[in-house]
């Protein structure tokens, strides 16, 4: 993808996220939580897009941003990273290309499901991450942690 077309798709995926991101937190209360969903891409390659993995990469740095000022009102912000998830845009997606496949070369030979994505941004909104701020949590089968 030439850089031309890639710019355009990162400028468009961060921008959603800075500007809805910092509208939220001018209006949440106090002790709230916003929780951002990116994707193993932004730590490894292997979507075959370089803007999506850079506009993934790039909602760590968002992410950051808007923790340090969502700090000042005890506003917490935190990001889910998926792994590869059985859906069936999911299962289009990887259609033809090994590496995604059924999940069988993954740590727990298998997807995530959708409730397991869930229950990870469950846990940032609710109070047992009351102290948690700035993290991502990898629901991944361990894709990023071990490499």
């Amino acid at each position: 993808m030439a850089a031309a077309q890639a710019l355009p798709i990162v400028m468009n995926n961060l921008r959603g996220a800075v500007l809805v991101g910092r509208e939220a937190i001018e209006r949440m209360t106090p002790r709230g939580s916003l929780v951002l969903t990116s994707s193993v891409a932004g730590f490894r390659p292997g979507s075959q897009m370089i803007a999506y993995d850079a506009s993934r990469a790039g909602l760590g740095g968002v992410m950051r941003y808007l923790a340090k000022d969502g700090a000042a009102r005890d506003i917490r912000v935190n990001t889910v990273v998926p792994g590869l998830v059985d859906t069936p845009n999911g299962r289009t997606a990887g259609a033809g290309r090994p590496s995604r496949g059924t999940g069988q070369n993954l740590p727990f030979r298998r997807q995530a499901t959708g409730w397991e994505i869930a229950y990870a941004a469950l846990f940032f909104m609710s109070n047992e991450s009351a102290y948690v701020t700035a993290q991502h949590l990898a629901v991944d089968s361990g894709i990023v942690g071990m490499g």
